[in-house]
């Protein structure tokens, strides 16, 4: 079996839109957080979301091509090509398809089906735009990181599992490495359904935080918390087999070591009670990294600010890692400053992960104020913290019941 390193990333994000400027965000316990004002109407019940703010896309395309992508695949494609660059390499010496590209999109373009919709309906069929199709299906991020990264032209899909998208993503990528089919793969996820159509869908079934307040909106894990903000970005990272990593002198930030996928088979949208397909996930994870519980120090939680997943994702780390050992771990949140990203939450939250394993920092869990007795692990509430990190958790629990966790661990030769 082969091992797995990452050696690229890029972010577009509420809170940043390059990796450092990102990174040190998350040091700074920056909130992404913003008021809709007249994006929808004055009676909406939702007031903040989390979007991308000073993006342009033309940095990375041509306005003309740029027109014809919708905003997810603008995204993903961004941080596709930044993490490309920050790998050092753009792989055209290898052959193209032992590289490939894996990348999580939960929902595709609702915003583009509400206006082209309205363009059917008032205008008649022939109105609908040529591009509507290919715009809005959500594997057309990873068909056209493709198309651009260039000489990427082996295993080539999408996974769509809810808010574990990209999480899935990558374990399916560090997968197709480490079992030898792929030498590299640029994976992770994009999703930008902020506007008033999927808020309203999100809120009506009562997943979205109504708070009129920009620091107390996210608050996982708190005994207030009343919601998810609805945010967008994309993660993508370069994952690449660590003999030719080392081979051509890449840089490396950490090595993925385990992977575990499993689904409740419970409820549409509430995770299960027992926690117990959560925790398998977990412990698939890290046993595949050839590790125990006790040697997980740090988790990046799925950590939504609903009540019941923040208060179900604490009996499956329990159940995880035993009471002992999830005592002594250290649990964080990165939604309580992006909010929920949905399809690409796993992939921005995994390079919060590997950057905390590689610096030693976990970030704090912001506006954190009421504790609930749920809910009572160590959340980093209190301020970053500066501790060793040589094994860590990236959870991701989506709607269906879907769970994934990757296990990433301090890089050693």
């Amino acid at each position: 079996m082969k091992r797995v390193v990452i050696t690229g990333m890029g972010v577009v994000s509420p809170i940043g839109n390059t990796v450092g400027e990102f990174w040190n965000a998350i040091k700074a316990n920056k909130l992404g957080f913003s008021f809709l004002g007249d994006r929808v109407s004055e009676d909406f019940e939702v007031k903040i979301a989390a979007s991308v703010n000073d993006f342009d896309p033309e940095r990375r395309l041509d306005k003309k091509e740029a027109k014809r992508m919708s905003r997810f695949t603008q995204f993903a494609v961004t941080a596709a090509l930044d993490a490309l660059e920050d790998s050092g390499s753009d792989f055209s010496d290898i052959d193209p398809y032992r590289a490939g590209v894996i990348c999580g999109v939960g929902m595709g373009d609702l915003n583009l089906t509400v206006s082209e919709s309205g363009r059917y309906f008032e205008k008649g069929p022939g109105r609908v735009s040529v591009f509507y199709i290919p715009m809005t299906i959500a594997n057309m991020a990873a068909g056209t990181i493709a198309m651009k990264a260039k000489n990427f032209k082996g295993a080539n899909y999408c996974t769509t599992t809810a808010c574990a998208s990209s999480t899935n993503a990558i374990g399916e990528a560090f997968r197709k490495i480490k079992d030898g089919y792929l030498d590299v793969c640029i994976t992770g996820g994009s999703e930008a359904v902020v506007g008033e159509f999927g808020l309203a869908g999100f809120n009506n079934m009562h997943a979205l935080s109504r708070s009129t307040d920009l620091e107390r909106c996210s608050i996982p894990f708190d005994g207030e918390r009343n919601g998810f903000v609805l945010g967008e970005g994309s993660g993508m990272l370069i994952l690449e087999e660590y003999e030719h990593a080392v081979k051509r002198g890449a840089r490396i930030y950490a090595e993925i070591a385990g992977y575990g996928a499993t689904g409740d088979a419970y409820h549409m949208t509430s995770p299960s009670p027992t926690g117990e397909a959560a925790a398998a996930a977990m412990r698939m994870a890290y046993e595949e990294a050839g590790l125990t519980a006790a040697d997980i120090s740090y988790i990046n939680a799925h950590g939504t600010s609903t009540g019941l997943n923040d208060k179900y994702e604490t009996i499956a780390i329990k159940l995880a890692l035993g009471e002992e050992n999830a005592r002594k771990v250290v649990i964080n949140s990165t939604k309580s400053m992006t909010g929920h990203l949905l399809g690409a939450a796993g992939a921005v939250e995994a390079i919060v992960t590997a950057l905390s394993v590689q610096n030693d920092l976990v970030h704090r869990t912001v506006g954190y104020k009421t504790p609930d007795p749920e809910c009572d692990l160590d959340y980093c509430v209190d301020g970053n913290r500066e501790m060793t990190v040589n094994a860590a958790l990236s959870n991701s629990l989506g709607f269906g019941g879907h769970n994934g966790t990757i296990c990433i661990k301090k890089f050693v030769k």
